[in-house]
């Protein structure tokens, strides 16, 4: 008859699971919120004020770009306030994630509005005020190369580590994780903050759908090319759905709980298997920004290994910040 013990590594801590960045992060993308907010008021009251429609248009437009960033910013805002909030079973990591898919939701929207508009200008060309649309859409492109600086930077963001897992007979002292060797590190996708990653697309989609807005105006009015400018806009439409893609599949798969790292839960069964016992059932999913749970459940024939044994042999894998084993123990053969 098999004996089970179980224990959940970090149990007696917070659940905090975010981001290395996340404060840096959640300042940036306010700061661009700031400056496009400053910019949709300046065009909407100038474009009013001077009989522009164009002006008021860009104005509005812009208002859909600040929109697309207070998700990002509200997610950072929340996650942060409620990171140790006990109804989030594992912590508010995963918010980010969620606000990610929801802009990427925005993007595809976006992209379809484009491609409408496009699609009906090239069948019913309308007149184009060249005079003001090509400012605009200087000033527009200006405004998105500020953004993109506010939000420079590394956004696949930093793994940390808490190290807080400890098994139930407290006896992890001996085994502090800020000592554990960094041999094998957590894969890219893991540490990526898919929030500040959705702001940054939408300013990218942004500018890019400026710069061929810009260079379709400029031919059309060079060369009487009054087709290049929905051209333009039917290639913006197709590159911010390819983005939009991207961002959904991958923040998508995070929320369905898929393994964002499957090199760190074949190597977790090859280091508890190398000391002889059998994983019988392993489960690794990302919680955060560069934090990984699993849950693995054991068979081994010593009775001397206790869970705590096997969080020492796991700690050396910096990216699992919580962990849940079970241990089934078998007697020797005959």
């Amino acid at each position: 008859m098999s004996e089970f013990e179980n224990v959940a590594f970090g149990a007696g801590h917070d659940h905090i699971f975010l981001g290395a960045a996340h404060a840096e992060n959640e300042r940036r993308t306010w700061m661009v919120i700031a400056l496009c907010s400053a910019m949709m008021v300046a065009e909407i009251v100038g474009g009013t004020l001077f009989g522009s429609l164009a002006l008021v248009a860009d104005g509005l437009h812009m208002s859909t770009h600040a929109g697309a960033m207070l998700i990002a910013a509200l997610a950072y805002t929340y996650a942060r306030r409620h990171a140790s909030d006990p109804r989030f079973a594992f912590g508010t990591g995963k918010l980010g994630d969620l606000a990610g898919f929801s802009s990427a939701i925005v993007l595809a929207m976006i992209a379809l509005l484009i491609g409408y508009e496009a699609v009906a200008r090239l069948f019913a060309p309308v007149p184009i005020r060249f005079g003001q649309a090509i400012p605009i859409a200087v000033l527009g492109l200006l405004v998105n190369v500020a953004s993109i600086w506010l939000l420079r930077g590394d956004h696949h963001g930093h793994g940390h580590h808490h190290g807080h897992g400890h098994g139930h007979d407290h006896d992890h002292d001996e085994h502090d994780h800020h000592g554990h060797e960094h041999a094998d590190e957590i894969h890219a996708a893991t540490i990526r903050d898919h929030n500040i990653r959705s702001a940054y697309v939408h300013v990218i989609a942004d500018a890019a759908v400026s710069v061929l807005a810009i260079v379709g105006l400029v031919l059309a009015r060079a060369f009487s090319w009054y087709w290049m400018d929905p051209l333009a806009g039917v290639i913006g439409a197709l590159v911010i759905a390819n983005w939009s893609w991207g961002l959904m599949r991958d923040t998508g798969g995070i929320l369905l709980d898929m393994n964002p790292d499957r090199r760190m839960a074949e190597n977790v069964r090859r280091v508890v298997e190398e000391h002889g016992d059998s994983v019988l059932d392993l489960h690794v999913w990302r919680v955060g920004p560069g934090h990984l749970s699993a849950i693995l459940s054991v068979t081994t024939f010593d009775n001397a290994r206790t869970p705590s044994f096997y969080h020492s042999v796991l700690t050396k894998f910096s990216g699992l910040s919580h962990v849940t084993v079970e241990v089934n123990r078998k007697p020797e053969p005959a």
